[in-house]
Order: C-alpha cells, then sequence, then structure tokens
C-alpha cells in the first residue's frame, strides 16, 4: 500500500478512468482525473503528482503535444503512455520525448501496477541520490566573506570553474583549501562526477603510488587483488590533491604525465590507461622555494599553476569573524539541537582580537566548544578557551606626530597587504580601493 503517492490519470474514455481510478484507489494511491491535455496541465498546477499516466491519443492537445508540455516544467516526474492505438514508432517518439514507458490498451491491471510501482520505486531512489546531493553540497559550501580579499579569491574560483584548467590553491593551513576546491567542482559542469579527494601526506610514497593509479594483483607484497586508482575512480570527474608540496619526485613525474597527457601505468603493469580528471591542487608550502632547492619539479609548477589561487590568512580579514562565526553557530547549534540566538558583543570583540594562527578551521573549533559548553541562548565571554590577544594589539609609541603615525599604518597595512597577494599589486590595489598608480607611488615611497 502507497498511502501517499500521488498519480495523475489522463484520458478522454470515462470508463477507463473509471476502470483505474478504482483500481488504483484499492492499492492506496491518491488520484487526480483530467480527461484531456488542457485539463491535466491546469491539474499538474494545482497539485504536483508523483506520477502521471497519459493517454496518447485524445481530442484537441494529444498526449505526445501533452508529454511534450509536461516534460518542460516537470522533467523529473515519471510518465507512463497508455493508449489503445499504439505502434513501435509512437512508442519511440514518446520516450524520446521523456516517457518511461508505453503500454497499449487493453493492458493487464496487475501489469499496469507492477509498472507503477517499478516506475515510483525509480523516482524515489532519483529524489533520495538529489536530496543527500544536496546536502553534501551545503555541508562543504563555501562560506563567502564580505571581505574584498574573500570576494577577490570567489571571483577567479567562479572564472575559472567552468574550465578544465588545473587549479593550485595556496593558503595557511585552516584557511578553508578544500572548501574551496569543492566549491570549484560545484559550479564546474563536472559537479555531477565523482569528487576524489587525495592528502599527500597521510601515504607512504609505494602506497601513494598503488592509491593514486592504481596497481595489478601480485604487483607487491599484499596486493592480492588488482586495484583501481584515484584518477581511474574519479573519471570525468575532480581529483583534489592536498598537500601537494610533499609528494616525491617520482610520483611528481607520473603526475605530469597525467596533467599533460591524460595518461598513466598502474603499479606492475606496462599498459597505458587513459583518464580525463580536472585537477585541484592545493598546498601551504612555499613551491616556488622547493623549486630553488630541488626539491620540486619545475615542469610541474608551472602545469599546476596555471590559475593560483591565494586563500588569506583569517587575521588578514578580520572584517569577516562575524559572519563566520554566525555561520559555525547555527551549524553546530542545529547538530546539537540547541536554540542560541547569537553573541554578547563582548564575545565578538574577543574574537576579533586574537591572530587566529589555526584560521578558520580553529575558529571552528571554538564555537563549537561554546555550543556545548553553552547553557543560555547567548554566547558570553566565558565559554570561550583562554584566547590570547596580547600579540595582536600594535603598540603605539607616544610623541610621534599624527602624520608619522599615519604613514606608519599605512606602511604597515600596504605591507601586509602585499604579502597576502604575493605582491601582485593590481590586486592589492583592487582590496586597499585605491589606483594602481596610487599604490606604486605609496611603494616606492615607503621602501616596500
Amino acid at each position: 500500500m502507497n498511502t501517499t503517492s500521488k498519480i495523475l490519470l489522463v484520458d478522454d474514455d470515462m470508463k477507463i478512468r473509471m476502470v483505474l481510478r478504482d483500481r488504483l484507489a484499492a492499492n492506496g494511491y491518491m488520484i487526480i482525473e483530467a480527461g484531456d491535455g488542457q485539463e491535466a496541465l491546469k491539474k499538474m498546477q494545482e497539485s504536483l503528482p508523483d506520477l502521471i499516466l497519459l493517454d496518447l491519443k485524445m481530442p484537441g492537445m494529444d498526449g505526445m503535444a501533452t508529454l511534450k508540455h509536461l516534460k518542460k516544467k516537470h522533467i523529473e516526474i515519471p510518465v507512463i503512455i497508455l493508449t489503445a492505438h499504439g505502434s513501435i514508432s509512437q512508442a519511440v517518439d514518446a520516450m524520446r520525448c521523456g516517457a518511461i514507458d508505453f503500454l497499449s490498451k487493453p493492458t493487464s491491471p496487475d501489469h499496469i501496477m507492477v509498472v507503477i510501482q517499478k516506475a515510483l520505486e525509480q523516482k524515489g531512489l532519483k529524489d533520495e541520490n538529489r536530496f543527500l546531493r544536496q546536502e553534501l553540497d551545503n555541508q562543504y559550501h563555501m562560506i563567502v566573506g564580505e571581505s574584498q580579499a574573500i570576494k577577490l579569491v570567489m571571483n577567479l574560483a567562479q572564472k575559472v570553474a567552468p574550465s578544465k584548467t588545473t587549479v593550485l590553491i595556496q593558503g595557511e593551513s585552516g584557511t578553508g583549501k578544500q572548501l574551496l576546491s569543492r566549491a570549484i567542482h560545484g559550479m564546474s559542469d563536472r559537479k555531477d562526477r565523482p569528487f576524489v579527494q587525495v592528502n599527500c601526506t597521510t601515504l607512504t610514497e609505494n602506497l601513494l603510488e598503488s592509491d593514486l593509479f592504481g596497481h595489478a594483483k601480485g604487483s607487491f607484497t599484499g596486493a592480492v587483488k588488482s586495484k583501481k586508482g584515484r584518477f581511474e575512480l574519479a573519471d570525468t570527474g575532480t581529483v583534489f590533491l592536498d598537500e601537494i608540496g610533499d609528494l616525491s619526485m617520482p610520483i611528481q613525474a607520473k603526475l605530469l604525465q597525467v596533467i599533460e597527457y591524460g595518461e598513466y601505468i598502474r603499479v606492475g603493469e606496462i599498459e597505458t590507461c587513459k583518464t580525463d580528471v580536472r585537477i585541484i591542487a592545493a598546498t601551504n608550502k612555499n613551491l616556488e622555494m622547493l623549486v630553488e632547492k630541488g626539491a620540486f619539479r619545475e615542469d610541474l609548477f608551472y602545469r599546476l599553476k596555471v590559475m593560483e589561487l591565494q586563500l588569506p590568512a583569517l587575521r588578514d580579514h578580520m572584517e569577516d569573524i562575524q559572519i563566520f562565526a554566525d555561520y559555525f553557530l547555527k551549524k553546530h547549534a542545529l547538530s546539537m539541537g540547541k536554540f542560541l540566538e547569537s553573541y554578547h558583543p563582548e564575545t565578538i570583540e574577543r574574537l576579533k582580537h586574537y591572530s587566529w594562527p589555526g584560521n578558520i578551521r580553529e575558529l571552528e573549533n571554538v564555537i563549537e566548544r561554546a555550543v556545548v559548553l553553552a547553557t543560555d541562548q547567548l554566547i558570553t565571554p566565558d565559554l570561550l578557551p583562554p584566547l590570547d590577544t596580547s600579540g595582536n594589539v600594535q603598540e603605539v609609541t607616544l610623541g610621534k606626530s599624527l602624520e608619522e603615525a599615519t604613514n606608519l599604518f599605512k606602511q604597515q597595512y600596504i605591507d601586509k597587504t602585499l604579502m597576502m597577494t604575493r605582491n601582485n599589486q593590481t590586486q592589492a590595489a583592487k582590496i586597499l580601493k585605491i589606483n594602481r598608480s596610487y599604490l606604486n607611488r605609496l611603494v616606492k615611497e615607503f621602501d616596500l
């Protein structure tokens, strides 16, 4: 019995509608009736059904025309065609237009029930998959701040997302590199394909090689059966290589082959395999310095940084603290079943005067801890762990003129902005909201 599924029955023959209505109602379905195509479209507006039984030959708007109209707006609703005038060509046309099945009248009522049940089960699975995908998207949704620094990064991410271009994300630990990689995948045309994450620091060189490229049975001790690698599993999707600065030189060479030619060889085999993957890499290390030291391949470095995104440290966009804190409060309060309104003003002030060496990840941990301890509707300062804010206070030497103090602040602020943008004056000027030529004069004036 299915007491929740609604079926729209569209047929100009009242007797056939009556027979099917009684049979379907006896099996627990809710029935909505329409005598022609126009009435069917009207009933769709009033009550969205879970399945449609549609007669093919009707006066006025026939079944095929009705099907085309329905699929323009309600493509996810399964449609089963019923007709006493069926033919192979009509069946093909109906399937091309989106029908999931084609039954000729008269048809055994039991057979119709089986087809309906199967169609509703398939729809249920699709709905569940869609829900799970949305939940996953929400779980890894990139938190977008209001600062110019974050907006600049997200603007570049949106531009590069639709392409297959390799992306290198750089930033300190905890700045959200994994979240940004998932956001790029989610904005790409590969969003419904696999997203496979690999942490390059968690496995030994031999195991990481097997994990990435797969291996043949018996290729090494413990290889009791063949195994697919991450590049094979992610075919047509995205591979996210976290902490790529820790890759060994031999694996770097194999990775370069994947990027340049879409080819790799499984461990223990000689046959070349093909893959179509988009590669996003991330690191908190200075790859240019590793290249200079001979610890990272220069050719791989330049292939990775076709599009380079630099995530700023949280201390460099403190104006986003309130946004992130509100997000984490809602997230963890919901998961713990608590009703928490907001923060005490002093709590936010303490959060804003801490340097956050662990960045956004550390902030989330602090907020989660506060939500666990909270017994009232406000997050008060006493719920926070000890936060050393002394290192974040800038001492001002008295005796300087206002002009000298102002220039010193300008120098420090411009210097930090240039560090954040890796000395890209165009990006720095956008963040500072000044002309690039004026920034260039200030850089020379302050000898930065």
